[in-house]
């Protein structure tokens, strides 16, 4: 809880006007087809996919979902990813483990493409990205996005979700779509909440090892993967953890007579850690004259975290706004967030090479501590001259994300190495001015008309501070130099300075239409222009149309054309680690495009992502109370940036390049930088092209009780597939290489494959006086986690792991009294549901030798695969008690 407490202190002394969000009424998933509200709900205005200011969901010629604020509150998790992923079928958020930096930012996806291709806006203003790079082994693998878990669900108004590609509209990122956070702008009521919870579970398949089984002698029993014989209790292990207690309050406050308002938010959330591992049954000690070292009886076998991690978070937030004149308003909001968290890594084991066991005799378990901290602000001025509506801002945010590793060692300075380091950090900033006007216009043969267009400037930096020497320096005693688990950034690598800011700024320019032909038909239309200092220019349009050919029947659809820029994250980031590669551990470098060494294996500048969008849709109003919208999707993606495969390198014991290709020429580059004790390195290119087709649909019904109250029916499908047509053959020096793959089976499956095929979301939501219950049930489909193969080369052995369609259910139950107070009980995964296993024990038979092929043992400890889409912690019970004023 470093620094938390006088954060702490700063919302205490905010709690008497921060308390929380005023009522609203409506619940659940509003489409562009929705009566799930009250009967006005199709008439909801939305902001989001258009500059008209009378444009409403039920009209819209893209799909956009509006989610409720108070469909945010009927639920024990707080955390905004976590809620988007209960009610948006086409949205996904794995909760990976052992994953460093990525186990307390984990991004989310829309429509099964990358975070980075979702644009993210706060009150209609681009969100800047976290400085944090996903470089690990999860879904996102390589991707820089914003941390959505930073925006408090108690400041929010409502959410729109557009689920079809804008980035003639927003510009760069908003190929799959655009989720836009609207915070509250109420000048009056406010809630306090304080919700608390645990996870109480059975960790499916989990059981404890109550003795390891010995033969004569005290020689070691062993299974036929190598790992030790034991005996196990009877029962899945039982646990209680993930303590998680969060206080969270809003208030609005009128300014002046005129209508302005200032609405100030806070949240702050402990959360303890999960910890869902396996009994690790790999001998931790060496052998004593061919017998069991006594400790292997006695050593506590539960010695990784493999779950949530450990976090503190505070949210500070403030939104405004405030006439100055008849026709003109000043507007703005302050965002802060800082998280502290605390994950692991990978047990070392007593008898590893990389541990000195005169410190650690029995082996440690290398901590990662994080500290975020990130700050946004936004002022402008709207109004109306001459007709013309404009909207005139400037905004800045900035991202900062530190390392430091505790319980670990420098194995490289033997017995004198310290225990902790400052392993370094990453920051990141955008600055932006943005000028939008509108207009309608009137035409004679048409029923309405608006034209928008804009301007718009961005700077973004990106720099990486540079750990301790003593966290990335390669000491006397030899062995693997740099703090265990995570080194810290050296400023050089190859040869290169990394450590400088690097910055970029693009200019854009953009027209928008917006015309009812009639009362029937609707038809939009948009282009846009960008120009970027480092890769060039970009041109985009999109247009799009709704017939509503029969009272309550509608078709709609849209074509567009869109591009994500390559991040500064992707280009500049370097850095060497520890990472788990089908079941090895391997110390990894990471290289921005433009270093010597990334260049001699044949790394060339990133150009943009560029994408080809189409949709077709139905909308279904005619039945009272009953609204269907279905739609179809496909995105084309060519040049997308993937980071490579890890190009292992392959040396003989004293670190000289050895056996065949590829691995013996990736050493001879590897060791001729200087990376003489590095394992494999990785880059970034535009490695591949892809399609991604899909189903949307939504559906939605009111039931009107009378005097026993409302009850209200949503349910929600997708279904999406991905495919690779084209992979980019090695480039450079590697393009003459036998067996050289830079983007191979393992990544390519995380690509297509690791995200569920379909998802299902059903909700009913009843209200009967000063009762409510809220019940909802998912469904993920199968997921496919495709690996690397694990045994010799050429074995077709694979590291695979197939996802079985899993349903999580939650209910909630909530009372109120006294006009304002409200109590609720509730669990989330109320019946205990797990994901599939991962799979241990012998994995096949090698092709090449006929032997038997293992899954890896790290298997054993972290028992669930990173990509199931509602993590693995089990059943989640929970309190809540808040009040209204």
């Amino acid at each position: 809880m470093k620094h938390i407490v006088s954060k702490a202190l700063l919302a205490a002394s905010l709690s008497p006007l921060a308390l929380a969000a005023q009522p609203v009424f409506a619940q659940g998933v509003v489409t562009a087809a929705d009566d799930s509200a009250p009967a006005d709900a199709d008439s909801t205005i939305i902001v989001t996919g258009t500059r008209r200011a009378d444009r409403t969901v039920a009209d819209s010629p893209v799909p956009v979902d509006v989610i409720t604020a108070e469909s945010l509150t009927t639920s024990g998790y707080t955390e905004t990813n976590r809620l988007l992923n209960e009610q948006i079928p086409s949205f996904n958020f794995p909760q990976p483990s052992i994953t460093d930096g990525t186990d307390v930012v984990r991004p989310a996806t829309l429509r099964g493409l990358n975070p980075d291709q979702t644009l993210v806006l706060l009150n209609g203003k681009r969100r800047h990205t976290s400085a944090l790079l996903n470089i690990n082994g999860s879904v996102g693998r390589g991707t820089a996005a914003v941390d959505i878990n930073l925006i408090p669900s108690i400041a929010l108004g409502r959410v729109e979700v557009l689920r079809d590609g804008a980035a003639a509209q927003y510009g760069s990122d908003a190929i799959a779509g655009v989720i836009n956070f609207q915070l509250r702008d109420a000048p009056e009521g406010g809630r306090i909440t304080a919700t608390y919870g645990e996870y109480n579970t059975n960790v499916r398949g989990i059981r404890e090892v109550t003795s390891v089984l010995t033969g004569p002698g005290g020689t070691p029993l062993t299974n036929p993967d190598g790992t030790l014989q034991v005996a196990r209790g009877g029962q899945d292990r039982h646990v209680v953890d993930g303590r998680t207690l969060t206080i969270a309050g809003t208030v609005g406050l009128p300014i002046g007579d005129e209508g302005g308002h200032l609405n100030l938010s806070a949240e702050y959330q402990m959360r303890d850690p999960t910890n869902r591992t396996g009994p690790d049954i790999r001998r931790q000690y060496n052998l004593i004259n061919g017998a069991l070292d006594p400790r292997e009886l006695t050593f506590n076998r539960i010695s990784h975290r493999y779950g949530d991690a450990k976090t503190d978070d505070l949210k500070l937030f403030m939104n405004f706004g405030a006439p100055i004149t008849d026709a003109v308003e000043l507007y703005g909001y302050l965002t802060y967030g800082y998280r502290d968290g605390e994950s692991a890594g990978f047990y070392r084991l007593a008898s590893d090479a990389r541990n000195v066991p005169a410190i650690y005799p029995n082996g440690f378990l290398p901590l990662i501590n994080t500290d975020l901290n990130d700050f946004e602000g936004v002022l402008g001025i709207k109004g109306e001259v001459a007709g013309w509506r404009y909207d005139l801002s400037g905004s800045y945010g900035r991202n900062a994300f530190d390392f430091f590793i505790t319980n670990t060692l420098n194995r490289s300075f033997g017995a004198a190495s310290q225990l902790a380091f400052d392993s370094g950090g990453l920051r990141y900033t955008q600055a932006m001015g943005n000028l939008d006007v509108s207009r309608d216009i009137t035409v004679g043969w048409l029923k309405d008309l608006t034209l928008a267009g804009g301007l718009e400037y961005r700077r973004e930096t990106f720099k990486i501070r540079p750990g301790e020497p003593a966290s990335y320096g390669n000491g006397p005693a030899g062995g693997a130099p740099g703090a265990q688990v995570f080194p810290g950034f050296n400023p050089i690598i190859g040869g290169q300075r990394v450590d400088q800011q690097r910055s970029r700024h693009n200019f854009s320019a953009y027209a928008e239409l917006d015309a009812d032909v009639n009362d029937r038909i609707n038809v939009q239309g948009a282009v846009r222009y960008e120009n970027y200092s480092d890769f060039g220019s970009s041109f985009n349009g999109k247009v799009a149309g709704r017939f509503e050919f029969i009272d309550g029947v509608a078709v709609r659809g849209a074509f567009s054309t869109g591009f994500r820029a390559p991040s500064l994250q992707q280009q500049f980031y370097a850095a060497q680690a520890t990472n788990n590669v089908n079941g090895v551990l391997l110390d990894t470098v990471t290289l921005p495009v433009d270093n010597p060494v990334a260049i001699a294996l044949g790394a060339t500048p990133l150009k943009p992502e560029k994408s080809l969008s189409y949709s077709a849709g139905l909308v279904f109003t005619a039945v009272p109370r009953l609204n269907v919208t279905v739609d179809l999707y496909q995105v084309d993606i060519d040049d997308r940036i993937v980071v490579t495969d890890n190009l292992t390198a392959s040396r003989d014991a004293a670190g000289n390049p050895s056996g065949a290709n590829p691995g013996f020429t990736i050493a001879q580059i590897l060791n001729n930088a200087g990376f003489r004790t590095v394992s494999a390195a990785r880059f970034f290119v535009n490695g591949l092209d892809s399609r991604t087709r899909g189903i949307d649909a939504v559906a939605t019904y009111r039931f009107d009780l009378g005097d026993w109250g409302r009850l209200s029916a949503t349910a929600g499908f997708n279904y999406n597939k991905t495919t690779i047509r084209r992979v980019l053959a090695a480039p450079g020096p590697l393009a003459n290489v036998p067996g050289l793959i830079l983007f191979g089976r393992q990544e390519q499956g995380r690509l297509v494959r690791g995200q569920p095929r379909t998802k299902i979301n059903l909700g009913l939501d009843y209200d009967y006086d000063r009762l409510g219950l809220t019940f909802r049930a998912n469904r993920y489909g199968k997921v496919e986690g495709t690996g690397g193969e694990i045994g010799p080369a050429g074995s077709l052995v694979f590291n695979d792991n197939f996802l079985k369609a899993q349903w999580v259910a939650d209910a909630e139950a909530r009372f109120t009294f006294a006009q304002r107070f409200e109590i609720a009980v509730g669990a989330n995964n109320v019946f205990d549901s797990y994901p599939t296993p991962v799979p241990t024990g012998q994995a096949g038979t090698s092709a090449t030798n006929g032997a038997a092929v293992f899954f890896p043992t790290t298997n054993y400890v972290a028992p669930f695969s990173n990509f199931s889409p509602n993590g693995f912690n089990g059943r989640f019970i929970y309190a809540r008690a808040s009040v209204k004023f």
